[in-house]
């Protein structure tokens, strides 16, 4: 990313989603969480119309699938079982980060469908001889779904889908009005639950940008860590130099809600937003206290974006636990373009399939969700 001028990178992309921003990419780099040694080698995409710069894409050499989030073990090893390499692949994504955003960016006045193909043919181009068995584009938005899907070269990629679950403003005033329009059983739960957190003695604050104390700063990333060590026995993908330029560059992007028992942090949630949506991404606690990842990740959050006008809150990924607190199943779509026919046809059935049970299994989220239907 140092070798782009952050005006072409942001002016082209013409988005205020902070995980596209050149600051974001940047930083990963520059505090080497992606990059040589991580698996995450940087190869990104600019397109050129004589010396301006018309396109780009954010691209990364991987030599495995750690950090995506849209989970291809099985296809690395049906590679594997037939003597061939999976690795390296090209993936065209936010590194550790699992938002629907931006990831074909075209400048004003020039046909996306065309810059599209010419991007796509400098990825091809990439893996001719085998330097690479595939290029993957992970949780795009719609308006590069569409793109993808009106040039003829977008009929050679596989599309993918998967569930997360978010939470919609649907023009609430308050955190209580949001709790008038569930049914009667979750509208108790959740307040019992908000309850439990303070009578535990935890106090939960929310700051933002400049508001976030050094102190504050460098207890979340105590916490964040400590979870990591606990479920993983490593500090996570990404460092406290990545945090700091976080804070450096993109505070105007950024929430952190704070958790104290007196004096004493005991857990953090960071977050991060922009002009429509709030994106709840690192959580970590020091002690186990009952109820509050659903305070300080998920409650803290809807109040945040009710006061702030924010339409959508994205959580993070997985977690059915999210349903009965009012996140709703939403679709994601990934793009995969393999070179193997005989893979492609393979992975080709195996979507079709996978399509199948995931279009049940919305339908049975659906099911479990909160809100009244009957008014009580």
């Amino acid at each position: 990313m140092a070798d782009i001028p952050t005006k072409d990178w942001d002016g082209i992309f013409n988005s205020d989603n902070p995980f596209i921003r050149h600051a974001f990419l940047l930083a990963l780099e520059e505090s080497a969480c992606v990059g040589e040694g991580t698996g995450w080698q940087p190869l990104h995409l600019l397109l050129f119309d004589n010396e301006r710069p018309v396109a780009a894409m954010p691209l990364y050499a991987k030599m495995h699938s750690y950090g995506e989030f849209v989970f291809d073990w099985g296809w690395a090893q049906a590679y594997a079982r037939h003597e061939l390499d999976y690795y390296p692949k090209l993936v065209s994504a936010v590194p550790f980060s699992p938002v629907t955003g931006p990831r074909i960016g075209v400048a004003t006045g020039t046909d996306a469908v065309e810059a599209f193909r010419c991007l796509l043919g400098a990825v091809r181009k990439l893996a001719d001889g085998g330097a690479y068995s595939s290029w993957h584009l992970l949780f795009p938005d719609r308006g590069g779904i569409q793109v993808v899907e009106e040039s003829k070269e977008g009929s050679e990629l596989l599309h993918r889908e998967a569930v997360q679950f978010h939470w919609f403003n649907r023009n609430y005033n308050s955190f209580e009005d949001f709790l008038a329009g569930l049914r009667s059983s979750r509208r108790k739960n959740l307040k019992r639950e908000r309850r439990k957190v303070s009578e535990q003695g935890v106090r939960v604050q929310r700051k933002t940008g400049a508001q976030i104390s050094d102190e504050e700063w460098l207890g979340f990333y105590h916490c964040y860590i400590n979870t990591y060590r606990k479920r993983s026995g490593h500090d996570g993908y990404l460092n406290l130099d990545f945090f700091d330029r976080l804070r450096d560059c993109l505070a105007d992007n950024l929430m952190l809600a704070v958790a104290s028992k007196g004096d004493e942090i005991v857990a953090s949630s960071l977050f991060m937003y922009d002009s429509t949506s709030l994106y709840g991404r690192y959580w970590g606690a020091l002690e186990d206290v009952s109820c509050l990842h659903f305070e300080t990740c998920f409650y803290q959050g809807i109040e945040f974006c009710i006061e702030h006008g924010l339409q959508q809150f994205d959580p993070g990924t997985q977690g059915e636990h999210k349903l009965m607190r009012g996140f709703e199943p939403l679709r994601t779509v990934s793009c995969h373009w393999i070179a193997d026919a005989r893979f492609r046809s393979a992975i080709e059935d195996f979507l079709k399939l996978e399509h199948q049970d995931l279009e049940n299994y919305q339908r049975q989220a659906e099911d479990f969700l909160p809100y009244r239907k009957d008014g009580l």
